[in-house]
């Protein structure tokens, strides 16, 4: 690793928050309502589960180094760095793999260097319980996730791919990081939340109501991101969802419940947390908590289909096969953090 990268890494990893920070007094709107507005990211290396052969949540500044120093995506970012030299047998030794996702991989990514502070620890996944930082799939949870795909028309294709919903699921329920637009505008008025996300500008709108007095929206209407209702306790955003849209990788079925907690920890960070309650998935609940830090750039244009040709080819290939007299074959598509290799 470079000297420059250890630098970088190591001020990533800078000391804990201080007391001050755990006493700090939140700020809050003219009507009184805990102000969460603002630009935030959760871009980082942590992900939501942890990953395989590491035991424990929280790592010291040391460990959180050595961790980011193997962890694939710098890895392999620093491997591309060492071959730019503008040469011509630099280029053919760059270009050798046919890699044509090389260039938009290393210049558009933006998942950070280093691991999450959540509260002021280091943290290895974003969930918390159970214990192994894993979700908690039930043996029935694992068959009900797999998803048929299909080439057949534009409704058998992925959400992303038809611009629909984020393919990082970042704009929840369970809000999300990956590789690039990580990056969330928050605005109140006395009567709702918008979460604006940067990843396909998804939006969810949250209706706010005093405690116990919301009412979600008729179970025959699911919807994307699912139905939201949202109330303040004490300095608090509490968010439940219910009923998210069939087709949409989400880690709640239809018959499941999402509650998440915004709340400020500091100037510059807001700490959410969320539960994952759905017996028809998992054999247990399971929660988790994230950091949204403050964001100093606002949300970037998002073209979805600009250039994008991936649509249109898939279902002229299908189209050559049944001319062909070939069979398609569907795939099984799982939801997030769904293990397939064993053929399940």
């Amino acid at each position: 690793m470079s000297r420059l990268l250890a630098i970088a890494l190591l001020g990533l990893c800078a000391l804990p928050a201080s007391a001050q920070e755990a006493a700090f007094s939140p700020p809050h709107t003219s009507w009184g309502a805990p102000d969460l507005q603002g630009y935030w990211s959760n871009k980082s290396l942590t992900a939501l589960e942890r990953p395989e052969g590491t035991a424990q949540l929280v790592m010291t500044a040391e460990e959180a180094v050595r961790m980011a120093r193997g962890n694939v995506l710098i890895r392999a970012k620093q491997g591309d760095a060492r071959q730019s030299v503008v040469t011509d047998e630099a280029s053919v030794r760059l270009l050798a793999d046919r890699n044509t996702s090389r260039a938009h991989n290393q210049f558009w990514n933006d998942m950070g260097s280093g691991y999450a502070l959540v509260k002021g620890e280091y943290r290895t996944s974003w969930i918390t319980e159970p214990a192994d930082g894993r979700i908690p799939w039930s043996d029935a949870g694992r068959k009900a996730s797999l998803r048929t795909r299909t080439f057949d028309g534009p409704e058998g294709r992925p959400q992303s791919e038809r611009c629909l919903m984020s393919f990082t699921g970042s704009a929840g329920p369970i809000l999300n990081n990956g590789l690039y637009n990580n990056t969330y505008q928050i605005v109140q008025t006395p009567g709702s939340v918008m979460i604006f996300t940067e990843m396909i500008h998804d939006v969810r709108i949250v209706p706010i109501s005093e405690v116990g007095a919301g009412k979600h929206g008729p179970a025959g209407i699911p919807k994307w991101g699912g139905d939201s209702i949202g109330w303040y306790e004490g300095d608090t955003l509490v968010v439940e969802t219910v009923n998210v849209h069939p087709q949409q990788r989400s880690y709640i079925s239809p018959t499941g419940t999402l509650t998440e907690r915004f709340s400020r920890w500091s100037d510059g960070q807001i700490f959410y947390q969320f539960m994952v309650e759905d017996p028809s998935l998992y054999s247990r609940p399971w929660s988790g908590e994230m950091s949204l830090n403050a964001s100093k750039s606002t949300p970037f244009e998002y073209g979805c289909h600009e250039g994008n040709y991936a649509l249109q080819h898939i279902l002229q290939g299908a189209r050559q096969m049944e001319r062909d007299g070939r069979s398609r074959q569907p795939i099984q598509e799982p939801y997030p953090g769904v293990d397939v290799s064993e053929g399940q």
